[in-house]
């Protein structure tokens, strides 16, 4: 009988399930050192394939630049390889002598994983690698758009982990995935953990299987410009940022905010940078193809270039146009261009002073960007921190491209894909998740401190009277001058008792 397509892909997820967890069971036992000798396997294998895989994400999704995607790529393996290589995720990870405390990692068991469309092969190696590294397996279900080169990824990190002595079965995958079976693994009984990455609905979803998860918020990702900044350098960054892999990293700026002192200065960098400005009349066509409905971004310019997004706009624009620009001075659900474009379509506002510039920022990520990450530009070390405690956001990147240094390309943050929003965006990390994630810790603690348990009944004037007892007793033995054997100790506690009973209840 051949089963439908939903059916089937239900079927191969349930499949995968089983597998793995089966699979992890025998993983679990691993020493660190294997384990660790596996996740290096992987990692570099999947970096050697690094250059194919973007070339697959490109042409599959339509989305993005395969030089961009290969940096991506990079990130994903060698760098969050780099990042974690050196920990320990498996059995005892930090005894404390002096306290007598011992702390045991065990892992999750399996975890599914879910694949976004936009950066579908190198979030797949990114989990596969922090997921082994904590001693789980991991079962993936890739975006339908995005699920041959996501797939062809997961192969890659398999093979080289079978060569290694991986268990069969430890990295799984649905093929022909549906959303059927995406809800379903997230419900299914022997998955242990969720990490999502994807649209608002799965993280939701994610969130609502009843397991433990780790899912991502949108990323309105203002930055603002200060009249102290390196304009030109500044400028330069930015648009770098915004256009990279054209624009599908969540924490790629999405509007600038820029001191109305240094305005012009910086629109003329812009455009120097192959920004183009469109007019009043070219800003409505704009605005009808970047939303399909109020808070509803067109699909559609997803991962374009500037150009390709001109033209369904109906612009005609300048061949080296690499960022599409209009001004505005409005935001809500209904303005598009404040919105969250992943795209290299940029809001430009202006602002008085850092003052306006912040109720701006806040108005943005209030908008739908709130737990994700702000970009700052200035040499105003002092402004920095006033806009780091202001913004609802978990990561404040200052003087770099936030695209990428929010995934730790260009910072000293965990090279992650998936970034956490903490409580401000619902979320139940604010960190760049990575392996340390994704492992439970056991404690093993001795007593070290003796415990004096009043006995039922026994108030607590009564059991500090005891030490009274005691404090009362040697001192009138001292001053009696009399020798410890002709003393009737018994008898005068009990007078003592007695006297302090009386004074108690006065």
């Amino acid at each position: 009988m051949t089963l439908d397509k939903d059916l089937s892909s239900i079927q191969e997820m349930r499949d995968a399930v089983k597998k793995a967890k089966k699979a992890q069971q025998e993983f679990m036992q691993f020493s660190q050192w294997k384990i660790d000798s596996i996740v290096k396997a992987i990692a570099a294998s999947a970096y050697n394939q690094s250059k194919e895989l973007a070339r697959m994400a490109v042409e599959e999704t339509g989305m993005g630049v395969v030089e961009h995607k290969l940096i991506k790529n990079q990130v994903g393996s060698r760098d969050v390889y780099e990042s974690i290589k050196d920990e320990k995720t498996i059995g005892i990870i930090h005894e404390d002598t002096e306290n007598k405390v011992t702390e045991i990692a065990y892992p999750y068991g399996v975890i599914a994983a879910i694949i976004p469309t936009t950066n579908p092969t190198s979030t797949a190696m990114f989990k596969t690698i922090a997921a082994l590294k904590s001693g789980n397996a991991i079962v993936v279900s890739p975006h339908p758009r995005a699920k041959k080169c996501t797939v062809e990824t997961l192969k890659i990190c398999m093979e080289a982990a079978l060569e290694e002595g991986a268990p069969e079965g430890l990295i799984g995958w649905i093929s022909e995935p549906s959303m059927e079976a995406t809800n379903q693994l997230m419900t299914h009984p022997d998955v242990n953990l969720i990490l999502s990455t994807g649209g608002g609905g799965l993280v939701k979803a994610a969130y609502s299987s009843g397991k433990p998860a780790y899912g991502v918020g949108p990323g309105n990702v203002p930055v603002y410009i200060e009249k102290s900044a390196d304009i030109e350098k500044s400028v330069k960054m930015v648009v770098d940022s915004k256009t990279f892999d054209n624009g599908t990293i969540c924490a790629t700026e999405q509007a600038i905010v820029v001191d109305k002192a240094i305005q012009e200065q910086v629109k003329k960098e812009l455009e120097k940078n192959g920004s183009y400005f469109c007019n009043p009349e070219e800003k409505k066509k704009m605005e009808q193809i970047i939303s399909i409905g109020p808070g509803k971004v067109n699909p559609d310019i997803v991962g374009k270039s500037a150009l390709k997004i001109a033209e369904l706009a109906g612009i005609n624009v300048p061949d080296d146009t690499r960022l599409l620009i209009a001004e505005e001075d409005q935001v809500d659900k209904h303005i598009p261009f404040s919105l969250e474009k992943l795209a290299p379509v940029f809001a430009l506002y202006t602002a008085e002073n850092s003052n306006e510039a912040k109720e701006r920022c806040l108005e943005l990520l209030n908008l739908g960007g709130r737990g994700h990450s702000f970009s700052i530009h200035t040499k105003d070390d002092h402004l920095v921190r006033e806009f780091g405690k202001a913004m609802p956001v978990s990561r404040v990147l200052v003087n770099t491209l936030s695209s990428i240094g929010a995934v730790g390309a260009t910072t000293a943050l965990a090279p992650s894909l998936t970034l956490g929003c903490g409580a401000y965006g619902g979320n139940i990390s604010s960190d760049n998740i990575t392996a340390r994630h994704l492992y439970n810790v056991k404690r093993i603690a001795y007593g070290l401190k003796e415990a004096d348990i009043p006995q039922p009944g026994e108030s607590k004037s009564e059991a500090v009277s005891s030490k009274q007892v005691e404090h009362l007793m040697k001192e009138a033995v001292e001053k009696s001058g009399a020798a410890s054997e002709e003393i009737d100790k018994v008898k005068i506690e009990e007078l003592v008792r007695q006297v302090l009973k009386e004074y108690q209840n006065q």
